[in-house]
């Protein structure tokens, strides 16, 4: 954990879901700084540790109301995989959000958390009939890591979930057709990455567009491009160093997000 989240926990929390909140309160500020927000829906969820939940599913999720320049430690919201609030929060959850969350958090066992964004280019390729391009530097960086699920609506139907789970399969980056973006991944750090990476993606991809046809980069390059990018490898960090910059921005602008 950086040195800059390190603050003492409340009496009454466990270590542990402290560092976790702060982390997330982070991050819901980091997306704000970049401008990922969507008013006040949308969402980030991280699972708690085992130590904390005795080994139940537990999680972190923003509360339902607040944009996410709002967003504090203490004010985050702990629910289970029913979307129940075990914390004694008066915040409400989104159920449209943690429907999909929820199926993803308890079915692919290494999504401890979950990001999801209604960007503009990310809802632009989304709406794309090839979707995303391979094409760019960053597109190339996700070859063979990135899933489609078509668009079935508003997610708040919990029939969708296996529909979900089969199109994502084990691919992190995931496009929602119609829809965003979402990623999943062992860490907060290596989701942002991720998502960061796919962002970045669509943006060029957007980009592009408007100047003509872009030069296809061939399979075996952008394979290679998978295996050498490092902010995904749990051997360089896994996007660790550059989350960790980025907190130190927010910090530099408001650190209330620690409260």
């Amino acid at each position: 954990m950086n040195a800059i989240l390190k603050s003492a926990p409340p009496v009454h929390m466990h270590p542990e879901e402290w560092q976790a909140r702060l982390q997330l309160a982070a991050c819901y500020r980091i997306f704000a700084m970049l401008g990922w927000t969507e008013m006040i829906y949308n969402h980030i969820t991280l699972r708690l540790p085992a130590s904390v939940s005795g080994g139940e599913k537990h999680f972190l999720i923003n509360p339902f109301g607040l944009h996410y320049s709002e967003v504090t430690a203490s004010n985050l919201v702990k629910i289970d995989l029913q979307g129940r609030v075990l914390d004694g929060s008066t915040h409400p959850v989104n159920p449209a959000g943690f429907t999909v969350h929820s199926a993803i958090h308890e079915h692919i066992a290494g999504a401890h958390c979950v990001m999801h964004t209604h960007t503009t280019a990310g809802v632009a390729v989304a709406c794309q009939q090839n979707g995303l391009a391979q094409n760019n530097f960053y597109s190339a960086q996700l070859h063979d890591m990135v899933a489609y699920h078509d668009f079935e609506g508003i997610t708040i139907h919990a029939d969708e979930a296996p529909r979900l789970l089969h199109s994502i399969g084990n691919r992190p980056a995931v496009i929602l057709r119609n829809h965003g973006l979402l990623a999943w991944g062992a860490t907060l750090a290596q989701t942002f990455a991720i998502l960061w990476t796919l962002q970045r993606a669509c943006e060029i991809q957007l980009a592009t567009l408007s100047m003509g046809p872009a030069i296809p980069v061939p399979e075996a390059i952008a394979a290679r491009c998978t295996r050498d990018a490092l902010q995904f490898n749990p051997n360089h960090g896994a996007g660790q160093d550059v989350f960790d910059a980025l907190v130190r921005q927010v910090d530099r602008l408001d650190t209330s997000y620690k409260n």
